[in-house]
């Protein structure tokens, strides 16, 4: 039997926050830019295979 310490939530202090440096900040936007190009140039990868696996007849093909 497992015992559970309990805590009032009102003896809880507040999150601390993190404030980033200007520095900081700039690398975190260059990251972000960075996974969103990697994803944009996975995404047209996908694209461009499943057409090529696909074969051109897919264009040709009656609506």
């Amino acid at each position: 039997m497992r015992t559970v310490a309990l805590t009032d939530p009102r003896d809880q202090k507040p999150p601390q926050r993190v404030t980033l440096t200007p520095e900081q900040l700039r690398a975190r936007s260059r990251r972000n830019i960075a996974i969103g190009v990697s994803i944009a140039l996975l995404v047209v990868l996908f694209y461009l295979v499943t057409i090529a696996k696909l074969g051109p007849g897919i264009f040709n093909r009656p609506l």
